[in-house]
Order: C-alpha cells, then sequence, then structure tokens
C-alpha cells in the first residue's frame, strides 16, 4: 500500500505560508509556492530532503520570489498557469482547468480560480484529499480582487465548495483571526463561527498557524461561502438578490473593515 504523502505548513515572511510534499518511500519533496528562499532552504535542510517540483498558484512576489534562489540549488520542476506564464518564473510545465499532472506519484488536479488574480490556479489532491487555494479560499475568508470581479471570484469559490467537505484546506496567509472578526459582523448569531473564533484566538495566543483548514469548517462558517444561504441574504438586507451580489457585498464590507 503506498504510503501517504506528508505535508508540512511553513510560515514564511511575516504572514505567508508555504507548503512541502514529501513522499517517504520515493525520497522526493515538492513545495506550493515559494514566498521566499532562506526558510524554506532552512527546513529542507534541517529534514534532509530535497526538492523536486515547485507547484505555483498565482504570480504575486510574496508567492514566487523563493523561485529563482531555489531552482539554482535543487533544480525543481516549475509547474504554473498558462495563463499566468507571462509574469511567473519560467514554467516548465504550463497547465490550465481540468489539467492533471503527477506529483510525487499523485494524480493532482489543476482549478482555475481566478478573482484574487486573473489566473489564479489552485491543486486538488483527491487521493490525499487536500487542496490549496493560496489567495483564493482562505481560512474563514477569500482573497481580495485585485484583478478579477465579484461574478469571477464567486464562481471560483463555488468550484472549491463543491469538493468533498473532508478536504483540508491550505491557504497562503495568516488572516484567519482578523478574518473571524469580519465573520462574525455577517453573521453574530452562528454557533459554529463563535465557536470556532474562540478557538482561533486561543491558537494564535499561542503563536499556532491556523492553516490548514477543513472545508467543512468553510462551508460552516465562511461568508464568502455562505453568500447563497438566506439566513445570510436577510442578515444583509438582500433577501431577494442573486447570490453573487450577496457575495460582492460581502467582499465589499471586508475591504472596508
Amino acid at each position: 500500500m503506498t504510503m501517504p504523502l506528508e505535508f508540512v505548513t511553513l510560515p514564511c515572511l511575516s504572514d505567508n505560508y508555504a507548503f512541502l510534499l514529501h513522499n517517504a518511500e520515493t525520497g522526493r519533496t515538492a513545495l506550493v509556492d515559494a514566498p521566499e528562499a532562506d526558510a524554506i532552504k532552512t527546513e529542507l535542510e534541517r529534514r534532509g530532503w530535497g526538492l523536486d517540483q515547485i507547484l505555483l498558484t498565482h504570480h504575486h512576489w510574496d508567492h514566487i520570489d523563493g523561485v529563482a534562489d531555489l531552482r539554482a540549488a535543487y533544480n525543481p520542476q516549475i509547474i504554473g498557469a498558462s495563463a499566468d506564464a507571462h509574469r511567473l518564473p519560467d514554467l516548465d510545465v504550463a497547465v490550465a482547468e481540468g489539467d492533471t499532472f503527477d506529483c510525487l506519484g499523485e494524480n493532482v488536479g489543476v482549478l482555475d480560480v481566478s478573482g484574487h488574480t486573473v489566473g489564479h490556479i489552485a491543486f486538488h489532491f483527491p487521493s490525499s484529499a487536500a487542496v490549496f487555494t493560496a489567495d483564493s479560499l482562505m481560512a474563514l475568508g477569500c482573497g481580495r480582487l485585485f484583478e478579477g470581479h465579484p461574478d469571477q471570484m464567486w464562481q471560483s469559490m463555488q468550484k472549491l465548495a463543491a469538493l468533498p467537505a473532508g478536504t483540508t484546506v491550505y491557504s497562503g496567509h495568516e488572516y484567519t483571526q482578523s478574518n473571524a472578526r469580519f465573520a462574525l459582523t455577517i453573521e453574530p448569531g452562528n454557533p459554529a463561527l463563535q465557536n470556532r473564533a474562540a478557538a482561533i484566538d486561543a491558537a494564535r495566543a499561542e503563536a499556532r498557524p491556523t492553516v490548514p483548514s477543513l472545508l467543512q469548517e468553510e462551508l460552516d462558517t465562511n461568508p464568502f461561502l455562505r453568500a447563497h444561504l438566506d439566513s445570510v441574504k436577510a442578515a444583509l438586507g438582500m433577501a431577494d438578490a442573486p447570490a453573487a451580489e450577496v457575495f460582492a457585498e460581502i467582499r465589499t464590507r471586508k475591504d472596508r473593515f
């Protein structure tokens, strides 16, 4: 029986996360996003791992800045979105929605989750019940819409919401505590959200990461996945509005929060 992949959540910069993936049978290692090289190199050396692949979600500097140094040190295969290839580091493999590729022996699916940027992708590892979403779906939030529009981001959220509820969501930043404070302004009476916010406060008081999270948790508490619910529409005074409009209102409120 094949051993499951090992996933390591690695803090980088001030509030970013990178993720190391390791196959203990083959000794091969992959990385999702490269905010900086030094922290990643240090962890690889501490564990005695090489680096065979880098998976890039989108072009923002705080997700790709370490690629050049890591490429020079390890010569990994670089995988990213064909739609973003003109502003990513040079890609060895360019992928798009619906494509699959091999990562450490697991078949990985590609989802276009544009909104935060156009060309942002997520990587779904169905056998490991994991999805790497970076700045699309985040723990109790979603990325600010720098390039896309609300309808586009709502569709991206719907794609991710449709994954199995037991999927673990690996997102790109430690924003969860402030996201929880905002979410409580939308659904102050949601018991699951109240409990999650308290757990987040406790985790951060001990400097523990709040990423990853379970998709079921996000479905129960994340306002950006709940814009279709009658209770959320009513709370915003938008009972008859389409879900995408409700999502846009929530995103606008978050931008001002």
